[in-house]
């Protein structure tokens, strides 16, 4: 063993014993109390100085296993830091030690080697560019393991494991070091390493293979589980740096890139995971399969058509073979990486191609045969149809662009397949609610996914399909009447139709004939009992309606809208809007306590309302001002959560939208229309009048009042309209809002809509807020603005300490609201700002100095961990750096560092987001000499030439200022990008960066300005196609 001079001295041994029974009492111990006291003081000894020599004593002398585990992970976090790095020798010492540790104790705990592996990858991921005496003393990875492999089965294990482990760490980017560095890495990592190790791990599987592997030695199991780990990450690496997800699984491509064509051209490649998995258990066959679906959606462009065509047929081929033995596929996780193979079939291959395999016919057969029987077997596996559905869904979605000749036999086949899938989801809903099983019709995503899916396969032969959904959904609606009808019929059998006919409203294509009979049907009966499934299966299907046959930019049917009067007696489309109308408002009567319907009911005719006069609809809902009485989800005065009227602002919304229609100049309408609020506002007026009250009434009756108030001022977005409501609401019932933050403050179930109510207000949305020339509104509108701002600003931040898992409720989404509030006061162009200043009136400092108050109790990483707090944020910066820099320019030092360690920050962590108010400190902040600039153009840079830029123009604009703020900075940054760059590009990168600043002057005037964004465009162009290129 080989203890080299990195380490320092050993300490004392008693240190031990007691470093090992705090991993004892942390791993071990039962109580809460003695394993937090252990995690704080193992916390302290990580950071302590001695920390480096302490992990070599535990793993020197250790007995526990646990304390080598501490060990390894504490090395890797100091190994992982960016702050006071070790230096290179003492991390070379440590590779070489963590190597010549594992091959003298083979046989360690799991965990502790794999600790000690993720050690040893993050050592060699970390230093990949570090060089002693002009060598790169981290690259020769696969010299490292040749020991291991070269040794007993449990060395090849570990060897393996290193390689698999080492590929996996440098394909994964981390959040303590820059992007650019990881992408680096792993593009240096992918020229240089990563074939070698494809082709060793292949090669150890050829010979594993050709070996009568004994599956019953535990340790040759374990080799070759780590053998296909290995092969599996190589083909998953990230080769073009496109950071694809699990989301996009089914457009996934695998950039292989040109180096490795001779691996896939030789057809022993495909066909040795073929034979692996005929010939291994069933426990390592998904492994196998995970790895032909990689090898199966290599990108297209690495072969010519010959050999696609060649590879195609030998990948057919291996499912051909799997489909006629499908022994192995009765295990979920096999059934399930075989879906993901089929699907990639045609994700990756044109059915032009397909149909040119020599075994097609027998091969679409079969997948038939498997699609339909899967299908039906629809309680095994459910996730796996997904990838099913998807390769039918593409297949017949391709069936007018086939200009082959071979015929590709759909017409045959997608039939079954469409009629799998609806007779299968119909015997399903029995065998659900006798067993009690998860029901597929509470996941409306999951359904509606599929049904788009099926969607497309049943158009192949649509005239089939049809006939078949008809003659399903007229038989259950019979058998479902005859029940209701039945005074004998059980409840189970009245489940059972409901379901039936859930499923099949959501899969019928268009019979609305049949659906508005089943709705009446069903509606008769709502005052006893109703189906909520088969309601929101309504709704759907209403709402598919209305995209296709309802509005001004839609096609009429003659032939739709003859038989809706033949059978129902509905003759146009402003009676079918009526009794749509009217199925809405027998779901608020009945469904008001249902959120999913409620919520469902009330999109609907918010999307109804939207650029569309409604004709009878408006009038039906309009003149009749709705109360609780009749709709139970806008009741103030129940014993429901202030939080579940949310949905009174979408009905509010709607309601607004229908009274614009023939609104017009009427004030008269509008005062009827109001009355209700004004009952409201007035109740509360006189609750607030009086020392005493009943707190939680008028909690309820304001928080649905303001709720109400939100939606109609979204709704009117003319000036006339929005001009009535503002005169109405003004000056009259302000103070009630006002009173209600000083009350409510700590409340954020009251607060949240006032504040977002008053946000509407003021956001000058469609040019709506436009006073006249000698209205002084505007400015009254900023004081009430700055007033709510400054009060619930002030009385926020008396809270004092609120816990993380609360911070965001009870303070923050106040705080970004008011950010929001502010930003849209300040741009709505309705009010000049300079009359505060003349007349001495504090509004617009008190709004700004407030600002700055909440923003500075808020710590950086809140700013960048919740979203709509960073977007309300860095949009009022942008704001105020645009139209306010004097109010920038006069903060306090600290303040100004906060603002840009925020941008700093920003820039690195959310991308564009926070561009633009660096883009007006770069121009025009104040010539600071601080340490943030310098880290913002080295971000800024980086991100314009390194990383995908959203928006290069954005990003770049600020560059000129943060140069001439600091250019002997620049000047180090640029010889430092200039000498990353291949030697022969380094020439080329000097002058792009001469070119830049050529004849630029030291001034931000608006011609040198310009002049430099001509040149800077220019270059950046020629730079980026360099780095693509390099990549």
């Amino acid at each position: 063993m080989v203890v080299s001079h990195g380490f320092p001295r050993f300490p004392p041994a008693q240190s031990l014993a007691q470093l090992e029974n705090l991993c004892k009492q942390l791993y071990e111990t039962t109580d809460t109390g003695t394993r937090l006291q252990a995690e704080k003081a193992l916390v302290e000894f990580t950071n302590s100085p001695d920390c480096l020599s302490k992990c070599q004593l535990l793993l020197e002398r250790g007995s526990s296993s646990y304390s080598q585990l501490l060990a390894a992970t504490c090395l890797t976090k100091l190994v992982s830091r960016t702050n006071n790095p070790l230096p290179l020798e003492q991390r070379i010492d440590i590779r070489n030690y963590v190597l010549n540790y594992l091959a003298t104790r083979p046989k360690l705990a799991t965990f502790v080697t794999q600790a000690l592996i993720q050690l040893y990858a993050r050592i060699t991921k970390l230093g990949w560019f570090d060089c002693q005496k002009d060598e790169y003393v981290f690259r020769n990875v696969i010299n490292d393991v040749t020991r291991f492999l070269q040794d007993s089965v449990e060395h090849c294990i570990i060897g393996v494991t290193i390689l698999s482990q080492l590929t996996n760490e440098i394909n994964q980017a981390d959040t303590t070091h820059p992007l650019t560095k990881h992408r680096k890495i792993a593009s240096s990592f992918r020229d240089s390493s990563l074939f070698d190790i494809f082709t060793l791990s292949c090669s150890l599987l050829k010979q594993a293979s050709g070996k009568n592997l004994n599956l019953n030695d535990e340790s040759q199991h374990g080799l070759l589980m780590q053998l296909l780990k290995l092969t599996h990450n190589c083909l998953n690496f990230d080769f073009i740096g496109t950071s694809t997800d699990e989301s996009s699984d089914d457009l996934c491509t695998v950039q292989i890139p040109t180096s490795w064509r001779s691996a896939f051209l030789d057809s022993s490649t495909l066909q040795l995971f073929f034979d692996l998995y005929h010939s291994i258990p069933p426990s390592f066959s998904p492994l196998v399969l995970s790895c032909l679906v990689q090898i199966a959606s290599v990108r297209r462009s690495l072969f010519n058509n010959a050999e696609r065509a060649k590879f195609l047929s030998h990948l057919v081929d291996g499912v051909k073979r799997i489909l006629e033995n499908p022994q192995s596929l009765s295990d979920p996780n096999n059934y399930h990486e075989f879906c993901r193979l089929l699907a990639r079939l045609k994700s990756n291959y044109q059915l032009g191609e397909l149909v040119k395999v020599e075994n097609y016919p027998e091969v679409i057969r079969l997948i038939a045969n498997f699609t339909v029987t899967s299908l039906q077997h629809w309680e095994f596996a459910p996730n796996s149809v997904h990838y099913l559905l998807s390769l039918w869904q593409r297949l017949a979605a391709s069936v007018p662009y086939v200009k082959a000749t071979e015929p590709h036999m759909l017409e045959t086949y997608t039939p079954e397949v469409t009629k799998a899938y609806i007779t299968s989801r119909l015997e399903s809903v029995h065998i659900i609610l006798r067993d009690g099983l998860e029901d597929p019709l509470e996941d409306t995503g999951l359904v509606q996914q599929q049904l788009d899916q099926l969607s497309t396969i049943g158009r192949c032969e649509y005239e089939k399909t049809c006939a078949l959904l008809v003659q399903l959904f007229d038989q259950a609606a019979q058998s479902y009447q005859e029940l209701l009808q039945s005074a004998s019929a059980s409840p189970m059998d009245l489940a059972v139709q409901e379901g039936r006919l859930t499923w099949l409203v959501y899969i019928s294509p268009s019979p609305l004939p049949r659906v508005l009979q089943l709705m009446n049907l069903t509606d008769s009966r709502l005052a006893q009992a109703g189906n909520e499934k088969l309601e929101l299966a309504m709704l759907s299907f209403f709402e598919q309606f209305r995209k296709i046959y309802i509005g001004d930019q839609v096609q009429k049917s003659s032939k739709l809208y003859r038989r809706l009067s033949e059978v129902l007696g509905l003759n146009d489309e402003t009676m079918v809007l009526s009794v749509f109308i009217g199925k809405i408002i027998t779901n608020l009567k009945y469904w008001g306590r249902c959120e999913p319907i409620t919520s469902k009911t009330l999109q609907l005719l918010n999307d109804l309302s939207i650029g569309y006069p409604f004709g009878k609809g408006s009038q039906i809902l309009g003149k009749s001002h709705p109360d609780s009485e009749h709709f139970s989800f806008l009741g103030i005065n129940n014993q429901s959560n202030l939080t579940d009227m949310r949905c009174r602002t979408t009905f509010y919304t709607a309601l607004g939208r229908l009274l614009m229609v023939d609104l017009g100049e009427d004030e008269d309408q509008y005062e009827q229309f109001m009355l209700p609020l004004t009952a409201a506002f007035e109740t509360v007026a006189q609750m607030f009048s009086t020392n005493s009250f009943n707190e939680q009434e008028a909690k309820r009756t304001l928080v649905g009042l303001v709720r109400d108030l939100r939606g109609i001022a979204f709704a009117f977005n003319a000036k006339t309209s929005f001009m009535m409501l503002f005169e109405w609401i003004y000056p009259s019932y302000m103070p009630i809002l006002q009173r209600a933050i000083e009350l409510w403050y700590h409340d954020p179930a009251c607060t949240t809509p006032v504040l977002k109510l008053m946000a509407e207000l003021v956001h000058n949305r469609s040019q709506r807020l436009q006073f006249d020339v000698s209205s002084p509104n505007g400015i009254l509108l900023f004081r009430e603005t700055s007033k709510m701002i400054t009060t619930y600003g002030n009385r926020i931040l008396t809270l004092g300490e609120v816990p993380k898992d609360q911070v965001y409720a009870l303070k923050l989404k106040g705080i970004s609201i008011c950010f929001s509030m502010l930003k849209a006061a300040l741009s709505g162009s309705y009010v000049n700002f300079g009359v505060f200043r003349l007349y001495g009136d504090d509004a617009l400092d008190n709004a700004l100095q407030t600002f700055i108050k909440l923003l500075l109790s808020i710590p950086h990483s809140d700013l960048l961990d919740y979203p709509k707090l960073s977007q309300s944020y860095y949009s009022l910066l942008e704001v105020l750096t645009q139209d306010h820099m004097n109010f920038i320019a006069s903060l306090e030092p600290h303040v100004i560092m906060y603002i840009l360690s925020s941008i700093s920050e920003g820039l690195t962590a959310l991308g564009n987001a926070c561009g633009s108010p660096l883009l007006l400190l770069g121009f025009g902040g104040p010539p600071l000499t601080l340490g943030s600039p310098c880290q913002m153009l080295s971000t800024v840079l980086n991100i314009i030439i390194f990383e995908d830029c959203r928006n290069q123009w954005s990003m770049s604009r600020p560059l000129l200022g943060l140069i001439l703020l600091n250019e002997k900075y620049f000047s180090d940054l640029r010889n430092s990008i200039v000498n990353s760059q291949p030697p022969e590009k380094q020439q080329a990168m000097h002058l792009c960066f001469e070119n830049l600043m050529e004849g630029i002057e030291r001034n931000l005037l608006t011609k040198n300005r310009d002049r430099w964004e001509r040149e800077r465009d220019r270059e950046w162009d020629r730079d980026r196609d360099w780095e693509q290129e390099r990549k």
